[in-house]
């Protein structure tokens, strides 16, 4: 009997497809052979590089091999972003990235990747909170005041950012448009100098993650009107969450995730998932995480996607209401 050249081509395809599912089990089971990457595409210090060297040392141990953190920086993320993308969709090198990746999506004209196409999502890894505050001289205790000052003298508190388009800046113009009120930006580069400022009382607000204000709100220095978030904090269980504070809307939690190259086979993400949601069910990793604000969390790859896709439509509409615009 011969076989119609349709039913060979089909039968063709077939095999091709059966002996590319059985190359990539194969190599999947020999996975992991050789040290893996981890690209950072941001500094030392930032909350995705320290999830990063926390998970790393640990995920070695499981999968017994070295686990490299490498930082490359440049370009609101997208150097480390590209490299990523560009990579061998082999298991060997990864991404630590956060929502901040979603922001330079919308803010740049042209971007070297598309952050929806070229990543295969593995699972979140942790979630943050941001707060509100004020510096101890500015005589402003709660939202409420805050709110009233700001519709009484249009255009004159500031607030400052780390930078225009970061998340803290992309926060406080959300917290804008629900309480009606408009404050003027101030971006510095990096978040540190407009904490400085914010002490100092050069500026009125700021918005930050709370570990990196919590010792001067102890101090005395500066003033928590709220936490950016659906519940209070147990860090500051005495401030109040947005809703709470009279401003319902403003709960912008920022998140952090790993991912692979697309094409990376499921085999592997897979691997890579079951690992990472073993590690970050241990104590001592959620106590290290704690320690720099961060609470740990999981998610199928499927949810990180779905999570991406809601932030980004949301960044696209804030992002085109308030004519943000990188400097």
């Amino acid at each position: 009997m011969r076989l119609c050249p349709c039913n060979q081509r089909s039968i063709a395809s077939a095999f091709a497809v059966a002996l590319a599912l059985l190359g990539s089990a194969a190599f999947a089971q020999t996975y992991p052979s050789r040290p893996i990457k981890v690209i950072v595409p941001y500094t030392t210090g930032t909350g995705m590089d320290m999830i990063a060297r926390i998970v790393g040392p640990k995920l070695s141990q499981r999968l017994g091999q070295p686990v490299v953190v490498e930082n490359r920086v440049g370009a609101s993320g997208n150097i480390g972003g590209s490299a990523v993308a560009t990579a061998a969709p082999d298991g060997y090198t990864l991404m630590a990235n956060a929502q901040a990746m979603l922001i330079a999506a919308r803010l740049f004209r042209s971007m070297p990747f598309d952050v929806l196409a070229d990543f295969a999502p593995i699972t979140l890894t942790a979630w943050g909170t941001q707060i509100l505050v004020t510096h101890a001289k500015s005589g402003i205790t709660s939202v409420r005041e805050l709110v009233a000052m700001a519709k009484a003298n249009p255009g004159k508190l500031t607030y400052g950012t780390g930078g225009t388009g970061s998340s803290f800046h992309i926060t406080t113009e959300i917290f804008n448009g629900v309480t009606g009120i408009q404050m003027l930006h101030v971006p510095y580069k990096g978040n540190a100098p407009a904490l400085t400022d914010l002490i100092a009382g050069r500026i009125t607000v700021g918005v930050s993650a709370v570990h990196v204000v919590l010792p001067h709100v102890k101090a005395g220095t500066i003033v928590p009107l709220a936490v950016i978030s659906a519940r209070r904090h147990d860090k500051v269980p005495d401030v109040p969450t947005m809703a709470e504070a009279g401003a319902a809307g403003v709960d912008v939690e920022f998140w952090h995730a790993f991912y692979a190259p697309k094409g990376t086979p499921e085999a592997i993400t897979s691997r890579i998932r079951t690992e990472l949601h073993a590690i970050l069910a241990l104590p001592e990793v959620s106590e290290a995480f704690g320690k720099v604000g961060l609470t740990p969390t999981t998610s199928t790859a499927e949810e990180l996607q779905a999570l991406m896709r809601r932030d980004l439509a949301r960044l696209e509409e804030v992002i085109r209401k308030h004519n943000i615009a990188l400097d």
